[in-house]
C-alpha cells in the first residue's frame, strides 16, 4: 500500500560517483579533487582532508585506466619466470617462496602482482607486448638461461627491470652467495673424512648452476682433490639420472654434493636402488633447504638460501628504482650449511 502523500520513491544510486560529485561534496573545485586522487602533494592539508571524507561518503574509487594516464603508473609489477607452467608449479618450492616474498612486499606497498611464466616462445612474445604496452611499471625476472633475451629487450624498450641471477645485465641484481655456500658445504664432508666427492651440478647456462659448480671446484682444488661431475637440470628426474651415471663411472666414491634439494631428492632415489647406505657409504648435501629436506629419507643436509628473501629484496628494490632512488647494482644474501642425517 502506498500512501498518496509519499514523495518520490528513489532507487540505488545509478553509476559510480564522478569527480565533479566529490567536488560538489567537499566544496572544491574539481581540479583540486583531481589532484587529491592523483596524490599530488600541492594541495592545503584541510582541502585534502574534505576531498578524502567525501570519497569515502559517496564510496568514490578512481578509474584505473584514467588515473594511469595522468600518473603514468599501473601500480602493477610483473615477475617473468622463463620456465614453464608446469616446472613453475611442480615440487620445486623455489619458484612458490619467490613468489610468495614477492607478493607480501607489493602487497604491502599496494601494487599489484602480475605473474607471467614464459617458457616458449610465443609465451615469451606476449610477455613483452604486455610489459612494453605499459601495462605494468617494471619487470622482475628469476630463473633467468643465458639465451633469454627478454631482460634487455625491455630495457631497451624504456621498461624497469630487476633480475635474480644474471649480473651481466645493466640492471640491479639479486643473488645468493652461492660460492661461500658450495665451499661450506665440501669443506664439511672433507672434514667429516670422506675421500671422494663428486657433484651433481645444475644447468651451466644459468648463473645458480655456473656459480655452484665453480665453488665445488674451488674447494676441491684447495684440498688437492680430484673433481667428478655430473650435470642435472634442477629436476628429481636428473638428480636421480645423474646419480646413476656417477656411481657407474665412479663406484668407490663416498660423498655427493648436489646443486639442489629437488635433484638430491632423485640422488637419494638412484643410491637406494644401487642398495648404497645414505650417509654410512655415501653422504649428500643439498642445497636450497626447501621443505622436502626435512622430510626426506634420512633428512637432507643442504645449504640454505633465503628463498622468499629473495623475492623480499627484488620486489623491495623495484619499489626503489620506480620511486626514482638509487639502487646498488648487486645484493648478495647470505647462505647457511643446515647440518641433518645424510652427511
Amino acid at each position: 500500500m502506498v500512501r498518496a502523500d509519499a514523495g518520490p520513491v528513489r532507487g540505488p544510486r545509478q553509476g559510480r560517483p564522478t569527480l565533479e560529485e566529490v567536488a560538489e561534496r567537499a566544496g572544491v573545485s574539481r581540479a583540486t579533487v583531481s589532484r587529491v586522487v592523483n596524490g599530488q602533494t600541492s594541495v592545503n592539508e584541510d582541502l585534502r582532508r574534505a576531498v578524502e571524507a567525501a570519497a569515502d561518503e559517496l564510496g568514490y574509487v578512481p578509474h584505473a585506466a584514467a588515473r594511469s594516464l595522468v600518473t603514468h603508473r599501473t601500480d602493477s609489477v610483473a615477475l617473468i619466470l622463463p620456465e614453464s607452467p608446469h616446472r613453475v608449479f611442480s615440487d620445486d618450492q623455489f619458484f612458490p617462496g619467490v613468489i610468495r616474498g614477492v607478493a607480501t612486499e607489493l602487497d604491502a606497498a599496494g601494487k599489484l602482482l602480475v605473474l607471467m611464466t614464459t617458457g616458449s616462445a610465443e609465451a615469451r612474445q606476449r610477455a613483452e607486448r604486455y610489459a612494453v604496452g605499459g601495462h605494468v611499471d617494471g619487470v622482475m625476472f628469476a630463473s633467468l638461461h643465458d639465451a633469454d633475451l627478454l631482460p634487455e629487450l625491455m630495457m631497451r624498450r624504456g621498461v624497469p627491470v630487476v633480475c635474480n641471477g644474471l649480473p651481466q645485465l645493466d640492471a640491479p641484481c639479486i643473488d645468493v652467495d652461492h660460492l661461500g655456500g658450495v665451499r661450506a658445504a665440501v669443506d664439511y664432508l672433507i672434514a667429516q673424512g670422506r675421500r671422494r666427492i663428486a657433484t651433481i651440478a645444475g644447468p651451466l647456462d644459468m648463473v645458480a648452476g655456473r656459480a655452484r659448480l665453480d665453488g665445488y671446484r674451488a674447494a676441491l682444488a684447495d684440498a688437492d682433490r680430484r673433481a667428478i661431475v655430473a650435470v642435472g637440470d634442477f629436476t628429481a628426474e636428473s638428480g636421480q639420472a645423474a646419480m646413476r651415471q656417477l656411481l657407474a663411472d665412479e663406484p668407490d666414491l663416498d660423498a655427493v654434493f648436489v646443486a639442489s634439494d629437488l635433484m638430491a631428492h632423485g640422488a637419494l632415489q638412484a643410491l637406494r636402488e644401487a642398495g648404497r647406505r645414505v650417509p654410512d657409504d655415501v653422504a649428500v648435501v643439498g642445497f636450497d633447504d626447501i621443505a622436502l629436506a626435512t622430510y626426506s629419507d634420512p633428512p637432507l643436509t643442504t645449504v640454505r638460501q633465503p628463498i622468499a628473501e629473495i623475492g623480499r629484496t627484488m620486489a623491495r628494490t623495484m619499489l626503489r628504482v620506480l620511486e626514482g632512488h638509487d639502487v646498488e647494482p648487486m645484493t648478495i644474501l647470505p647462505t647457511e650449511l643446515v647440518v641433518r642425517e645424510s652427511a
